[in-house]
């Protein structure tokens, strides 16, 4: 028995060892410098005290309270004034709601566009459209010896078969200033006969749309038969003396189609200046000749004993 009463001593005699000779360590050594709570961001509001006045909220949101072991306690960042906002507004500025001031009031969608807008500016372009007879160039260059016809002689065009070609061609691009979208190539009978159709198109459609500004040429000179129909007889195209107009392009950007406007609304515009071509050349057809017109007008200067043939 004896002998293990001294193996019990010697297992608890470290428990027994005096208390000066364990180290001895000072709380406020391991206490930190400083709140360990994260600096509130600028426009943050004040954090809720949870605590109560006397709990440790109040010691975190108070700068004057003290810190451990009697240091100065750390001054607290006041937000940064004007950071984000207009000068004099300050960052935690909140407006009815507690949204902050900051945030946009209004919707950045853009607004719908008002009815007629698209109207009313093309009506203000056609208002600011010189007049036909103040535009530069009207009148200028001549050829086939009329003044306003604009272009070059060229030579003469060669027929690959048999009956076609132009011996006395012009590539004609402009009419009394209106352009031709596309240069023709015809012979002088036919420029000359188109100048007169222009004249009396440009009283017709007036300032319709601001007024002619070009004409759509679909067709001139081309080696062909009739509606390229095989064994037919050979096309005034072949020879120089026709041109295809498929529209009008007036000043606002908009065009008078034969194939659009033969029946709407602008129908009577149209009839008309088929009817005026009538004269001016010796065939006119249009969408009421056949299917084949129906999306331009034919013009020729073909002679007939009759007087001239226009449907």
């Amino acid at each position: 028995m004896r002998a293990l009463a001294l193996i019990c001593l010697a297992a608890l005699w470290p428990l027994a060892a005096p208390a000066q000779d364990r180290p001895t360590v000072d709380a406020s050594e391991l206490a930190p410098g400083g709140s360990l709570r994260p600096a509130p961001r600028p426009g943050d509001p004040p954090v809720a005290n949870p605590a109560g006045p006397q709990g440790l909220g109040a010691a975190a949101t108070d700068p004057t309270s003290a810190s451990p072991g009697g240091e100065t306690p750390v001054p607290r960042t006041p937000p940064a004034q004007g950071l984000f906002g207009p000068p004099g507004e300050t960052a935690a500025t909140t407006v009815g709601g507690g949204g902050s001031a900051l945030a946009v009031a209004v919707s950045l969608r853009p607004e719908t566009r008002p009815d007629g807008l698209a109207e009313r500016v093309r009506a203000i372009a056609t208002r600011n459209t010189p007049g036909r007879v103040a535009q530069p160039g009207r009148n200028t260059g001549t050829l086939c010896g009329v003044v306003g016809l604009q272009g070059e002689q060229i030579d003469p065009v060669p027929g690959r078969i048999n009956g076609c070609g132009i011996p006395q061609a012009v590539r004609l691009r402009v009419v009394h200033g209106i352009q031709l979208t596309t240069p023709a190539t015809i012979n002088c009978t036919t420029a000359q006969s188109l100048s007169a159709w222009v004249l009396q198109a440009d009283e017709i459609i007036g300032n319709t749309g601001g007024g002619i500004a070009n004409l759509r040429v679909v067709a001139s000179y081309s080696c062909r038969t009739r509606n390229n129909r095989p064994g037919a007889r050979l096309s005034e195209h072949s020879t120089g003396n026709a041109i295809d107009i498929a529209g009008i392009g007036l000043a606002n950007g908009e065009e008078l189609s034969v194939l659009d406007d033969w029946r709407s609304n602008r129908s009577q515009i149209m009839r008309n200046l088929h009817r005026a071509a009538c004269g001016p050349f010796g065939t006119v057809l249009g969408p009421d000749a056949d299917r084949a017109h129906q999306d331009h007008f034919h013009f020729d200067v073909a002679a007939y004993r009759s007087g001239p043939y226009c449907r």
